[in-house]
């Protein structure tokens, strides 16, 4: 197949942003709010965005921090885990759920994939346990529940702890539950691309109240309870430092936006449905692997829409077809190279792709095509059009 790379389809009037929020004028006039009342930092917009979400996910506690590594990274500090252990996780994912159990001090030990889900393979999980082995780090990617049963059968057979990575999946739900509310804590992403936006920001879904209260300690140096009231008209309230904690709260500047974008989380989730299912229809006689359709009794989050774009059915390679879309203007991204592709893993961890081989064909073929609510008919067409161009 012959492809000209640089005559585009029609000239697009700017680049398609992958990921681009929606922004409406009621997060404008939320953050303007805050601006005036000069109540910038953690404070009651956070508090009142915590109370919705757990609200939403049926969680008894929800904390806010600045972003999803955070959560992860608290998460597994609070179940104490340190130097020696050993978390299990997925090869495909992005770096911060790895970066969150070495900053504990523990030892990742990466799964294979299921190359249908491009979830963690659950029937290899038992292989990788050791005396070590402390928690599981299931991660939902693209908004497709894990195969949580499994999991937590293994969990509970072994005496683990489970704490879900839902960058991808604030609407995910598996078999009536809500994703992030099955395991011992859900860790959530409010990043720009994400499916609600916070700019920079994240959540930690939890049942025990203990749980919950160190964590906000951990969040705000380790200091004790309400530390953030200490400003207010009630009497100035002296804090303690009960632990060495972090610096990982959010703003109420940045819950200021995550309140109305929750109100509109339904909206935005049916549009990126219909734009899902517009892409199966599309290219479904394409010579392109897509993503297999949700599983009976799970709700996708449809956070990504993920192809794999593999030369030698295609005619063409994945980063040539990343750079010929990035010449008819629309962005695209990739989720993800697997984990052993990265240097650092390698070098210090001792990881390599071969082993991972799920992982390691996934990484290098996939492609993202732009999934946001914010798409008009149009957009979604000129995306349509410029893979049929390309791949055929």
């Amino acid at each position: 197949m012959t492809v000209n790379l640089n005559q585009p389809i029609r000239p697009r009037d700017k680049f398609l942003i992958f990921g681009s929020p929606v922004i409406e004028e009621a997060e404008i006039q939320e953050v303007v709010a805050s601006m005036k009342t000069g109540w910038l930092g953690t404070g009651p917009k956070v508090a009142q965005f915590e109370e919705d979400f757990k609200t939403y996910k049926g969680s008894k506690e929800a904390v806010a921090v600045n972003s999803c590594t955070a959560a992860l990274h608290l998460a597994l500090l609070a179940l104490g885990l340190g130097l020696g252990d050993e978390v299990i996780t997925t090869a495909v994912t992005f770096c911060a759920t790895v970066n969150s159990i070495l900053h504990t001090g523990a030892t990742p030990v990466l799964v294979d994939i299921d190359p249908v889900t491009m979830n963690i393979d659950s029937t290899q999980i038992e292989s990788k346990i050791t005396p070590r082995t402390k928690a599981i780090i299931p991660v939902h990617f693209a908004g497709r529940p894990c195969d949580m049963n499994q999991i937590l059968v293994i969990a509970q057979r072994y005496n683990l702890k489970v704490v879900e990575d839902c960058a991808h999946a604030v609407e995910s739900e598996y078999q009536g539950q809500k994703i992030g509310t099955l395991g011992d804590f859900g860790c959530f992403s409010f990043y720009v691309t994400k499916n609600i936006v916070t700019g920079e920001g994240g959540m930690i879904l939890t049942n025990r109240e203990q749980d919950a209260e160190r964590l906000k300690m951990l969040a705000l140096h380790g200091m004790s309870k309400d530390a953030w009231k200490r400003f207010q008209d009630e009497g100035y309230k002296h804090y303690k430092v009960m632990e060495c904690g972090f610096k990982y709260n959010m703003m109420d500047l940045q819950a200021a936006i995550g309140i109305h974008q929750l109100k509109r989380i339904e909206h935005f989730w049916k549009r990126r449905q219909k734009i899902w299912t517009h892409y199966q229809q599309s290219f479904k006689e394409l010579p392109i692997t897509l993503p297999t359709e949700p599983e009976v009794g799970t709700r996708h989050g449809y956070h990504l829409y993920t192809i794999l774009v593999d030369e030698e059915k295609t005619g063409i390679s994945r980063d040539d077809f990343l750079n010929a879309m990035s010449a008819e203007n629309i962005g695209v991204g990739v989720h993800y190279l697997s984990l052993p592709e990265h240097p650092y893993y390698q070098q210090t961890l001792g990881w390599k792709p071969e082993d991972y081989p799920n992982a390691m064909f996934v990484g290098r073929s996939t492609v993202s095509l732009p999934l946001s609510p914010k798409l008009t008919d149009e957009d979604v067409a000129d995306v349509i059009m410029a893979v049929k161009k390309l791949i055929h």
